[in-house]
């Protein structure tokens, strides 16, 4: 018995019954790459200046005014925009403008986030960092539906886009009520006794300069992310802070038991100190831009000691703690509230742009 078709599977093979046409990327578009290199960016410039990093920076003038994907070419390999209006960009990011006649730009920014990773993982080349070469790029086979059912795949992929965008922006706000917050709180003690971190913190760098790979039920941790397991942890239900290189002033919380290699500090409770308000405390300061005080970032033990701080009785600590972390939950927990909606959203996004995107290619 013929399984019967859904309506994705009817919007795709109805119009194509013997699949589509796939072209290199290089023939449909022109790509070129950015002049400039990083420090070309201005505090306070007009126009977009694309970079290697996650966000865009400013600058003083422009060299495109159209539509255009932009590709980074070594840091965040791989990684798409899609950007309308006057901009600039790097030497090392490439920009896809000039788009052939039938082919809708969004419909090709969807594609190249659904495949081109997966395409980018045996096509990078290697040197002091990860990075591709305008030769992937136009080889790169696309597929192209007639125009209309690039459009409809785009309207339906839009609406997940922009209900995700929603909930970024409110979660953002929801993020820095709490930190208001959370400040707030903290910094109203009043009839708190002054010690220094070094007081209620016995502060270690972590051990060893390569990640453990024995395996084991420990997890581990760097200076601001999980970086494998391991069959010994010397840490537990505690902070970590980023020691050295880009994390460096990092605070993150971690439960259970875990192993923290050199990139991070361990910090262990000293005193009779709710452990996760000494979390907060250590939240509350600026390691980070004293980090950065020296050519390479990193955290002394004297910038983590010396730091003052006041310290409320027990049952004072224990109650900030439990409306901080009741409101941390709703801004970070993926299982709850905002966050657990936009993680259900981006799966089911990531999800229907799998099937919206997957083609059989035409044989001519």
């Amino acid at each position: 018995m013929t399984k019967p078709q859904s309506k994705i599977e009817k919007l795709i093979a109805e119009p194509c019954p013997n699949g589509v046409e796939f072209k290199k990327l290089g023939e449909v578009c022109k790509i070129e790459t950015g002049k400039l290199n990083a420090n070309a960016a201005v505090d306070d410039g007009e126009y977009m200046f694309f970079t290697t990093a996650k966000e865009p920076s400013r600058i003083d003038r422009f060299r495109w005014d159209t539509e255009a994907l932009l590709i980074a070419g070594n840091a965040n390999v791989g990684e798409i925009k899609h950007y309308i209006g006057k901009f600039e960009a790097y030497q090392r990011t490439y920009v896809l403008t000039n788009f052939s006649k039938g082919v809708d730009v969004r419909f090709l920014f969807f594609s190249l986030s659904d495949n081109f990773k997966k395409y980018l993982e045996n096509h990078t080349n290697s040197a002091a960092m990860t990075y591709i070469v305008l030769s992937t790029l136009q080889d790169f086979k696309i597929p192209l539906p007639p125009l209309a059912i690039q459009e409809k795949i785009v309207k339906i992929l839009n609406s997940f886009t922009e209900l995700e965008a929603e909930l970024e922006a409110e979660l953002e706000a929801r993020k820095k009520q709490y930190e208001y917050y959370r400040k707030d709180l903290m910094l109203s003690n009043n009839d708190g006794v002054w010690k220094t971190l070094g007081d209620i913190y016995d502060f270690q760098y972590g051990e060893g300069n390569t990640i453990p790979n024995t395996g084991g039920k420990y997890p581990v941790y760097g200076g601001n992310r999980l970086a494998g397991q391991h069959d010994q942890y010397n840490s537990e239900d505690a902070p970590v802070i980023g020691h050295i290189g880009a994390y460096a002033g990092i605070v993150n919380w971690v439960n259970g038991k875990h192993f923290v290699t050199y990139n991070g500090v361990i910090c262990k409770i000293k005193v009779n100190i709710n452990p996760r308000f000494g979390y907060y405390l250590l939240l509350l300061q600026d390691f980070r831009s004293q980090a950065h005080a020296g050519s390479q970032p990193f955290i002394s033990y004297d910038i983590l000691k010396k730091a003052p701080v006041q310290i409320p009785d027990l049952s004072h600590q224990n109650s900030i703690v439990d409306m901080l972390d009741k409101f941390e939950a709703l801004v970070n927990d993926i299982s709850i509230g905002l966050p657990a909606e936009l993680s259900a959203r981006r799966q089911q996004y990531e999800y229907y742009r799998g099937k919206l995107l997957t083609f059989k290619e035409y044989a001519k």
